[in-house]
């Protein structure tokens, strides 16, 4: 089925692991196995090159899968890495996308932290869970516990406090505290120094919210699509109690709770439907909204869940333009925050296209602001603002004047935008669902280990029309 598998680099390199040699190059980290002989040995380079440069149909970045010469390629991004399949074969492209998102969930089970540095100290750990996963094209297992029985090689840890906030340790930062984030960068299989392990579970709740507002800044649409995530570091698998909240609805229907798509009661917090990982016990499900597992090592969702019942949108958009005179238009683009105040966001980013005859655009900000920048990307035409930090119940603006190469011959409303936004918003979440309590099976009165429960909610699609 797959007929090469390898992993890039996007930034610049000159050490290549191939076959287990090492090769100055290509100026970029490159992992290759499972070669079938079935695609040229030079598609590493034709894969870099064609995303690289990919300018089609006026897209900045290359589609997840695209056919150059009768080869189909595959990938994913992840923390700066590309995962990359490749094949001749007429696959199905979500199974492949699907097994690229769990090969680098399994490797970064293994080195604990996911970046150039650990794919280098640990190659030869990744080829042989490589060897595991795909056998001559045909995935095998992508269970962290599973390979367990076949993996042997230990991993070298890498210092994760020189390591850039790229991953989703950073989703966590609120402030100038950081949430625990052992979780993020331990390996499942390696012990603590002195050979001791530390007992500790990590529960992420983590939204992706999807809104579209219309341009009198009513919402036409909106989604939340979550997942409850769980990583254990627990030693003898002890059962986990994960309490949800007790007026939870699954569903808008009448049938039975057991099909998870049904209705509850009238509670406050509706999901449309969900699913749970096959180690869940539903026993007492419908009865109090408690789960009952034994987590497997690794990283998995214990639940995913949709919901379209109404939320309060984090943030609030309202976006102006309008003529200035001759060849030139003013934008004011406002933000709103409308989570509390002990609550920041980071990462936001909001992005505008212009009318393609824009040539020029000036920018201006609040006074006294910092931790914002601006950008006009004249290549493809589009407004970019970013905020490093945005605080809770707070309103910033910006002002952008354009300039353009023609007289306007048409509403300019129906030439730009939308605008769309992305963030992060740690310890919030939107839904309401929460962890009542997380409950360890005792193995001695001594036996307590840590506990952490975290929240993050993330744009999916954050869009307003103009």
């Amino acid at each position: 089925m797959i007929s090469q598998f390898f992993v890039l680099s996007q930034r610049g390199d000159n050490i290549v692991f191939r076959d287990y040699l090492y090769k100055a190059r290509l100026k970029r980290l490159v992992i290759v196995t499972t070669d079938r002989g079935e695609v040229a040995k030079g598609s590493a380079e034709i894969f870099f090159r064609k995303v690289k440069f990919w300018k089609e149909d006026g897209q900045e970045e290359a589609p997840p899968v695209f056919n150059v010469d009768g080869v189909n390629y595959f990938h994913v991004k992840v923390v700066g890495l590309l995962f990359v399949a490749t094949t001749r074969v007429n696959v199905s492209p979500s199974l492949v996308l699907e097994l690229l998102q769990r090969i680098a969930r399994v490797i970064k089970d293994y080195l604990g932290v996911l970046s150039e540095d650990s794919l280098r100290k640990n190659f030869v750990l990744v080829y042989e869970l490589l060897d595991e996963v795909i056998d001559f094209g045909y995935m095998q297992t992508t269970s962290t516990e599973v390979l367990k029985a076949y993996i042997f090689n230990e991993p070298i840890v890498v210092d994760a406090a020189r390591l850039q906030p790229l991953g989703p340790a950073a989703i966590f930062m609120q402030g100038t505290k950081r949430m625990p984030g052992t979780a993020i960068t331990k390996s499942v299989v390696a012990n603590e120094p002195g050979g001791r392990k530390r007992e500790e579970i990590f529960v992420d709740i983590i939204e992706k919210i999807s809104v579209t507002f219309s341009s009198s800044g009513y919402i036409l649409t909106s989604e939340i699509d979550g997942t409850i995530q769980m990583k254990s570091y627990l030693t003898g698998n002890p059962e986990i109690r994960l309490a949800l909240n007790e007026d939870l609805s699954i569903g808008r229907g009448g049938e039975s709770a057991n099909d998870y798509r049904s209705s509850y009661g009238s509670g406050a917090v509706i999901l449309d439907d969900c699913n749970f990982h096959e180690s869940v016990r539903l026993d007492s499900f419908d009865m109090d909204r408690t789960l009952a597992l034994v987590p497997p090592d690794g990283e998995f969702p214990v639940m995913n869940y949709r919901m379209t019942q109404e939320f309060k949108p984090p943030f609030h958009i309202n976006c102006l333009i309008e003529e200035a005179g001759h060849l030139k238009a003013e934008v004011i683009l406002k933000v709103r925050a409308e989570f509390p105040s002990n609550i920041t966001a980071n990462t936001v980013v909001l992005e505008m296209p212009l009318p393609k005859y824009t040539t020029r655009a000036s920018f201006e900000l609040e006074p006294g602001v910092t931790g914002q920048r601006t950008d006009f990307k004249g290549a493809i035409k589009k407004l970019e603002w970013d905020l490093e930090k945005f605080v809770g119940g707070v309103e910033h603006t910006l002002r952008a004047k354009l300039t353009f190469s023609q007289e306007l011959h048409a509403n300019i409303t129906k030439e730009a935008g939308p605008v769309s936004m992305t963030f992060t918003i740690p310890m919030y979440n939107v839904s309401r669902l929460q962890v009542k309590y997380l409950q360890i099976a005792k193995k001695s009165s001594s036996y307590n280990p840590y506990r952490w429960v975290r929240y993050v909610t993330q744009a999916n699609s954050y869009v307003a029309r103009i």
